[in-house]
């Protein structure tokens, strides 16, 4: 499952984080990208990255991690364990990301779901389109200022050359309650019925039994 949701920092945050970035990028407190590549990916990595030493990485690493766990799509699509290894990233002309898949462990956390925090806005850039392949395509993206975009970690993707200007970025990664992504979707299916029922009849029969059985298979497959 591929999700987009836009404007997942309030207006103020997400200013002040776009703010802390372009201060730290200033004080020469970003490293080359490859120091938290994996060794294949290493070769194919070209970005510049928020060392985690510096000072706004901490404040900035809460923020997002907070809006993400309490967005109900998030919570809904995703049922997040973990929100872990954030990183803030910079594309400059002629930097990109090849081809790679995320490393299935990152320390003591397994990657289910990654995500890409969209920094600025796509007309600042050309090129740095976020590419994803799938099993029946391939779907580029270059998203609005403060959209989030949550993809499978299994799957392949690359962001393309930068032409001009340059490319804000946080990616992280999540480790959910719910290994199987088929079993998310099935999960974020019914829950969707069952919201949009609350919604036009509020708290009927037919809601509880759906209730009934988004709790009790989350029992069976929480993990």
């Amino acid at each position: 499952m591929i999700l987009e949701i836009s404007d997942i920092l309030t207006p103020n945050v997400f200013k002040q984080l776009q703010e802390s970035l372009g201060q730290a990028e200033k004080q020469g407190q970003f490293i080359d990208g490859k120091a938290t590549a994996g060794w294949n990916a290493k070769t194919v990595k070209q970005n510049l990255q928020l060392s985690k030493t510096a000072p706004c990485h901490g404040p900035a690493h809460a923020h997002v991690t907070q809006a993400l766990h309490d967005h109900h799509l998030v919570q809904s699509a995703v049922r997040p364990r973990h929100i872990h290894s954030l990183l803030f990233s910079r594309y400059d002309i002629g930097m990109a990301y090849g081809s790679h898949t995320d490393n299935a462990l990152m320390g003591q956390w397994r990657s289910d779901v990654s995500f890409t925090l969209f920094l600025n806005a796509p007309q600042d850039y050309h090129g740095g389109e976020l590419v994803i392949e799938t099993s029946t395509k391939t779907e580029s993206y270059k998203l609005e200022a403060n959209t989030v975009l949550l993809y499978p970690s299994s799957s392949l993707h690359w962001v393309n050359p930068i032409t001009e200007g340059v490319r804000w970025a946080a990616v992280g990664w999540i480790q959910s309650w719910v290994r199987d992504p088929a079993r998310r979707e099935l999960l974020f299916d019914l829950d969707v019925v069952r919201r949009s029922l609350f919604a036009q009849q509020g708290k009927t029969v037919e809601f509880d039994l759906l209730s009934k059985s988004v709790s009790n298979l989350l029992r069976q497959w929480v993990d």
